[in-house]
């Protein structure tokens, strides 16, 4: 029997998107090209991996089985491949690392410059992506290693991740330079009821972190923009139209705002995570140690 790697990753792909129309879709292909390369699976293993409900195709107990496994099968084949092109030498390949926003220009970028100058070999492809985006794109392989933070509760971690923490950050309240509270010590949230807000993107970390900490103190926020990027938002808020809630390390000075520690302290656990299984390969166990390098001081 010969398992064909892109087979299993079409597999893998199966399990978790859950139609064949959506694996197409994520790897620009037609749905009638992954029917055929998972049939010739099929024909390769010699076992039903498929089964037709309707109109839907669904996994065999025995595809269940293979499609959970593919991914170790793959992360071992990649591991064992790079450990050869890089035998006697450095770390070399591509490393795809997920991070979350602020976490490109704090983390990121300094550990990928770093490892430029010593690794002209690694290459490292950067996505951004907030913690619900992150995990899932790790576990189906999309990329090979992530930074979030272990306190969103809408995307659990779980046993098959190994956590390597990396810093912590306070939430901070973010005001106009000129507000008249700036100066002041940590904020009472219930004070800003009747203000405007800025929020990120609906479902996002700090979207629902931000309701969350308002509703506890007794008000619903007020909001007049939502913003993608940390940048517009800063903008937004330095112009005194609205305020908002922001990790400390998404505070980008170059923006004449005011901040101000909440009277509860909100810490956020920063952490690389990869999956559990074959060892890490070399490449990614660089990128990581570049990333603990890069790490401020904990908060």
């Amino acid at each position: 029997m010969t398992l064909n790697p892109w087979r299993l990753r079409l597999l893998n792909r199966l399990e978790t998107h859950g139609t064949i129309r959506a694996v197409a879709t994520a790897l620009d292909l037609s749905p009638s090209s992954v029917s055929q390369q998972l049939a010739l699976l099929e024909t390769e293993t010699r076992t039903k991996l498929l089964e037709r409900t309707g109109r839907r195709v669904r996994l065999t107990p025995a595809g269940l089985i293979l499609a959970r496994r593919a991914q170790a099968i793959l992360d071992h084949m990649d591991a064992v491949e790079a450990e050869l092109r890089s035998f006697g030498t450095e770390p070399a390949g591509l490393v795809r690392l997920g991070a979350f926003q602020s976490a490109i220009h704090t983390l990121a970028t300094p550990a990928v410059t770093r490892l430029a100058k010593s690794y002209p070999h690694l290459e490292i492809q950067v996505l951004e992506l907030e913690p619900h985006e992150s995990l899932p794109a790790l576990r189906s392989g999309d990329v090979d290693l992530v930074v979030t933070t272990t306190d969103f509760v809408e995307a659990p971690l779980g046993p098959d991740l190994d956590l390597v923490p990396l810093t912590t950050d306070l939430i901070v309240l973010v005001i106009p330079p000129d507000h008249p509270t700036a100066g002041r010590g940590p904020a009472d949230l219930a004070a800003y009821a009747d203000e405007p807000w800025a929020f990120d993107r609906p479902q996002s970390y700090m979207s629902n972190l931000t309701t969350r900490l308002c509703r506890q103190a007794g008000f619903e926020p007020r909001v007049v923009g939502r913003f993608s990027n940390y940048s517009t938002l800063l903008r937004h808020v330095e112009a005194g139209l609205s305020i908002a809630m922001l990790p400390s390390l998404a505070v980008d000075p170059r923006y004449r705002v005011a901040t101000r520690p909440l009277v509860v302290p909100v810490p956020r656990a920063i952490t690389a995570v990869v999956r559990r299984g074959a060892p890490p390969r070399p490449a990614v166990l660089a990128v990581l140690e570049a990333l603990r390098r890069a790490a401020p001081e904990q908060a």
